[in-house]
């Protein structure tokens, strides 16, 4: 059901995952591409930054333990909403900060949340996260599911 899903891209989508998928209530997490119409996307195709695509987070949530307005204030601590397609050392629109609402509801209540923010002068600058209507969501190639887990790394850096 889409009220127990949620799509974030944060960057590389290898450490926003991790962050995710130990935080109570989520019940699973993928790794993915959307936010383009360009369609089967690869992750060599999504890292030209050509397509259009973000790196994505596919969180599955129990809304018992936790809801979509607290997945989003984690969202707002786990990268820099500030930096316009950029976290860290990468850069280009597949970087970008956005949440990809599955509904209104959603984009109403992560709307609400960057107002909050802002209004909070939490960040130095603007947040220039997107929130836009969720699109095709493309699962990434098995290998990046889970990938700092996998590989027994502490981050995306090692």
């Amino acid at each position: 059901m889409s009220d127990n899903i949620a799509i974030f891209a944060a960057g590389c989508f290898w450490g926003v995952e991790n962050n995710f998928m130990d935080l109570e209530g989520v019940i699973g997490t993928s790794v993915g591409y959307t936010g383009s119409n360009f369609k089967d996307p690869t992750y060599f195709d999504v890292c030209t930054g050509a397509t259009g695509h973000a790196e994505a987070v596919r969180v599955q949530f129990d809304d018992s333990i936790i809801n979509f307005e607290e997945l989003c204030n984690f969202f707002f601590k786990i990268h820099d909403p500030t930096t316009l397609n950029r976290q860290g050392p990468d850069s280009g629109s597949q970087y970008r900060s956005a949440i990809f609402c599955l509904s209104a509801e959603q984009k109403e209540i992560a709307t609400g949340v960057v107002k909050k923010l802002e209004q909070e002068k939490i960040f130095p600058s603007i947040i220039v996260t997107e929130i836009c209507d969720a699109s095709q969501y493309y699962l990434a190639e098995d290998y990046h599911q889970k990938y700092i887990k996998k590989n027994n790394l502490q981050s995306c850096g090692g």
